[in-house]
């Protein structure tokens, strides 16, 4: 990670000011996680050396698709597992009826998922700093777990039909249903353009990455990797512009469409994903004629740097739709 920046005048200097520019230094050395950087990759490399979840392999045991978790597993089980495949959660305890209903739907599932995902059973009772930590209201309660985010959640019992539906969503979002140790598509070489970009925005150099991806879209309009890029160092520019008096300025004038972007920018800038588009749609719920498009066009714009395929756009665009029509 590059060394933070030197605070530049008329920067606040008071502790949240530094902690919230301290996390936009994060994002800006590519970061966007609820992890820290250096444990999100130990987790990824741990996860590339673990061997692949398997279905045949016994319920309860390390590497199956169903597997108990506690608090000494759950790195291994969950967090790093994650980084392989998708980590549903199953959070139960002895006594609860609706319980008994949920999890076997779900073990049924993950043994049809050969793999594709994992399902942890947690014991609330017998691991209540796990409960805690997860923030659990109510059981019983299924949270996904991806590359150490939290991105899906539900409570309570449901059918079947709506648990298959939220494992199949939660797969195609995630790995597509590709299953660790198959056999994969020989990767594309390296493209040293990409690597130019990386390198300026590892750098700090946001203006630098700016102007190698515009390169590169200038030769292929529709370069995946470029055209997707170019709007998170966009992005990132107008985070770091914002900076962490944003948000004050923000809470202080909520009618101003300007400062909520502005602050949905800096959110956004720092991680929090949810906060963002909950701001943002905040804001199309309370407006309407120019301030409301304005908004919609800047969530619409935050999906796009996040990507479609991450789950939290998918629910973020169903609550658009619903403040809309």
């Amino acid at each position: 990670m590059q060394p933070s920046r030197p605070a530049r005048p008329g920067q606040p200097t008071d502790p949240r000011a530094a902690a919230q520019q301290a996390q936009l230094a994060a994002s800006l050395a590519g970061a966007v996680d609820l992890a820290a950087v250096k444990a999100r990759s130990d987790a990824a490399a741990r996860a590339a050396a673990a061997p692949p979840p398997s279905a045949a392999a016994p319920a309860g045991a390390p590497g199956a698709a169903v597997v108990d978790v506690d608090e000494a597993t759950f790195q291994t089980e969950v967090i790093d597992r994650s980084f392989q495949v998708p980590v549903v959660l199953d959070l139960w305890a002895e006594w609860c009826g609706p319980c008994k209903q949920l999890s076997p739907v779900l073990e049924k599932l993950a043994a049809e998922g050969g793999g594709s995902w994992v399902l942890a059973k947690v014991d609330v009772d017998g691991n209540p700093n796990l409960a805690q930590g997860l923030r659990v209201q109510g059981i019983p309660a299924v949270k996904a777990v991806w590359q150490g985010q939290l991105v899906a959640e539900f409570t309570g019992a449901i059918p079947e039909e709506q648990a298959r539906q939220f494992v199949t969503e939660l797969v195609a979002a995630t790995t597509g249903g590709a299953v660790p140790g198959a056999a994969a598509e020989p990767e594309e070489p390296e493209d040293p353009r990409l690597d130019a970009a990386e390198a300026a925005l590892d750098a700090g150099d946001l203006a630098g990455a700016e102007a190698a991806y515009q390169q590169i879209l200038d030769a292929e309009p529709d370069h995946p990797v470029a055209s997707v890029a170019i709007k998170q160092v966009a992005l990132f520019r107008r985070a770091e512009e914002a900076g962490p008096n944003a948000l004050d300025a923000a809470d202080a004038a909520p009618d101003d469409v300007a400062a909520q972007t502005r602050a949905a920018d800096f959110l956004l800038g720092t991680g929090d994903v949810d906060g963002a588009f909950a701001r943002l749609l905040d804001v199309v719920r309370r407006t309407a004629g120019e301030d409301r498009d304005a908004a919609r066009l800047h969530l619409v714009e935050l999906f796009g740097v996040v990507g479609n395929d991450d789950p939290r756009v998918g629910a973020a665009r169903r609550q658009l739709s619903a403040a809309l029509f």
